[in-house]
């Protein structure tokens, strides 16, 4: 008899739910891919709709419904933390507290009366709703889908109920937890607090900071250590609370910390200058200085070969290069998401694995199936939808498809690429991407002004042949999820003559620094994603046929959205940011546009103002 668990996130930032049957995962997606508000944190109705289509169940075939929190638990800190730096943060502690007693403190209701109404059946026909903790959510999703038998696992992020970093050791089917820090004390916050401060926004705005990081130097390294925060041997660390103002208040810093630091915080949208450049620097050098230590300690006490990551700094793909680097341990699996969206998966695998205890069968490549988890549509509903808005388009067979597609890139053209199941997780992955020629020197400027609208100093990453990473990067291992930085190779590096080595900050940008100047970081560096055979044959097949006209396994891979947008959902959502934008070509599976052969496309108000900035 099959056992089906669907997970939900909710209620925070990046609903999103997932479906396991088996233990098997059949299916996992974020809401915002399907209300186009990004990091859409309401109850995830049509996510769920979707993993329940996916699998052909309906909500009374499910056995359990697994929330990623403990809302009680999450609660009593609230009170207590507003109890302890009280009077301070009244002001916000009434602000949040008629939410909390409406909603959040009576959760199950809340969700018994929404999948009610979401599955058509009385709350008393519902299966069992559990609740596991936010950590061991996290910890869940990185351990039960990695290949590894045996592994420490690490979680850090901004703060569940009350754990901000957590250890914990996986062994086959079961994750005992050693040790953790707690709230107040939050790398992941501590991180927030300076991309408020140069004036991005928090839980969507930190992979800014770390992408402005290497134009910067780390000239306040000593400052932050000697002011906001004390990092003893073990990586295990407390902030000074003084500087602070989310512990209780509506922002990250107040007037202390802008004191230290010189000025205000950076009013978003506003020029970014030298301060902003090296502060992200700093607090980067930090972060990785902290991730370090700890995995160092985990490896010590725990006496394993294998890590695996969750939590939002997870995403730091940086500090996960240079701890890969470090050899502190043997391998790394980071869950591909890594936030909040996948603790809706991690919860349903710890009611199969934990509270289920069902025996655990690690994949050699690992369980996610590339993340491709999402919805796929059919040729057949793609070209009823493009015959519909009189399109101009050719379907191609493959035997011709992959060269023709590699031929339009050789050329300098931006191609926006759809094809199979969506990506669970923040990254494109090769499924809803916008593509283009990693050699071109001017690739990075056109993508991110005239296609991603975005600022200008936002690297790109490149995708690659899994087979072919050591001939053009100092990397050893997979990458498949976008969650490594590495170095170019020495033989790809072009050297800066007198004149460009002077050059400060954003000056750096236009200068080439190897033979794929599009994918190449300031710093000699790229975020690396590899592709294999085996999850994405097609995206494969595609980089083999560029390969073969240019001998170059390597193109750009970026979100298929622009600026503000959550990556494209359906074939309609990518038509749509192929029209708005200024993309040559748009690949739908086998199905191939040119922009310049398209109808006249109306817009009805400025389409811009849809997406809040992100």
């Amino acid at each position: 008899m099959n056992t089906a668990i669907l997970g939900i996130s909710a209620f925070y930032h990046d609903s999103a739910a997932a479906l396991i049957v088996n233990g098997n995962i059949i299916a996992a997606a974020q809401e915002e891919r399907f209300t186009r508000k990004k990091h859409d944190p309401s109850f995830p109705e049509h996510a769920i709709s979707y993993c329940l289509k996916e699998a052909g169940l309906s909500l009374k075939d499910i056995n359990y419904i697994v929330f990623y929190d403990k809302p009680f638990v999450k609660f009593e800190r609230l009170l207590e933390t507003y109890l302890a730096f009280a009077p301070r943060g009244f002001r916000s502690f009434l602000q949040s507290m008629p939410v909390w007693i409406k909603e959040k403190f009576f959760l199950k209701d809340l969700l018994k009366k929404s999948f009610s109404k979401l599955g058509g059946v009385s709350q008393k026909k519902l299966p069992p709703i559990l609740f596991t903790e936010h950590h061991q959510a996290h910890a869940a999703s990185a351990f039960f889908p990695s290949p590894f038998e045996k592994a420490a696992v690490m979680c850090l992020d901004g703060v569940g109920e009350w754990a901000t970093s957590s250890i914990w050791l996986g062994n086959q089917n079961s994750l005992k937890a050693q040790w953790e820090l707690d709230f107040p004390h939050s790398l992941g916050l501590l991180y927030s607090a300076f991309t408020y401060y140069t004036g991005f926004k928090v839980n969507s705005g930190e992979y800014k900071l770390m992408g402005l990081a290497p134009y910067g130097q780390p000239k306040y390294v000593d400052i932050i250590y000697d002011n906001l925060l004390d990092v003893k041997e073990d990586g295990t660390f407390r902030l000074n609370l003084d500087y602070f103002n989310y512990p209780t208040g509506l922002t990250m810093t107040h007037q202390r910390f802008h004191d230290l630091f010189e000025g205000p915080p950076r009013q978003p949208e506003s020029p970014i200058t030298q301060r902003e450049m090296d502060l992200a620097s700093s607090i980067q050098v930090i972060t990785e200085d902290i991730v370090i230590k700890l995995a160092q300690t985990a490896q010590k006490e725990l006496q394993v070969d294998n890590l695996c990551l969750a939590g939002g700094v997870a995403l730091n793909c940086v500090a996960n290069g240079k701890l890969h680097r470090k050899k502190v341990f043997k391998d790394i699996w980071v869950q591909p998401a890594a936030g909040d969206a996948g603790g809706a998966l991690g919860a349903a695998l710890a009611v199969w694995h934990e509270y289920l205890e069902k025996e655990r069968t690690p994949n050699i490549q690992d369980s996610m199936q590339g993340s491709y988890l999402g919805p796929r549509f059919t040729q057949a509903q793609i070209q009823a939808y493009l015959d519909s808005i009189n399109a101009k388009y050719s379907v191609l067979t493959d035997d011709v498809f992959f060269k023709h597609v590699a031929t339009i890139l050789n050329e300098e053209n931006v191609v926006g690429w759809f094809a199979g199941r969506m990506e669970f997780g923040p990254r494109a992955l090769g499924a809803r991407s916008i593509i283009g020629d990693a050699r071109s020197p001017k690739m990075q400027s056109i993508m991110n002004l005239k296609i991603k609208y975005r600022e200008s100093f936002r690297p790109f990453a490149p995708v690659i042949k899994a087979d072919k990473v050591q001939e053009w990067f100092e990397f050893e291992g997979k990458s498949p999820y976008m969650l490594m930085v590495a170095p170019i190779e020495n033989n790809h590096k072009l050297a800066m003559n007198e004149k460009e080595e002077k050059l400060f900050g954003i000056d750096k940008l236009n200068v080439p620094r190897s033979t794929i100047p599009a994918v190449t970081h300031v710093d000699y560096s790229a975020r690396l994603q590899t592709v294999h055979p085996e999850t994405n044959p097609r995206f494969y097949q595609l980089l083999d046929a560029f390969e073969e006209l240019t001998s170059c396994p390597i193109l750009i891979n970026t979100s298929f959205n622009v600026r503000g947008e959550p990556i494209v959902h359906s074939f309609e959502d990518a038509y749509r940011c192929f029209m708005r934008t200024e993309m040559d070509y748009l690949v739908l599976e086998n199905i191939v546009l040119k922009k310049t052969e398209q109808p006249a496309w109306q817009e009805t108000a400025n389409w811009r103002e849809e997406f809040a900035l992100d």
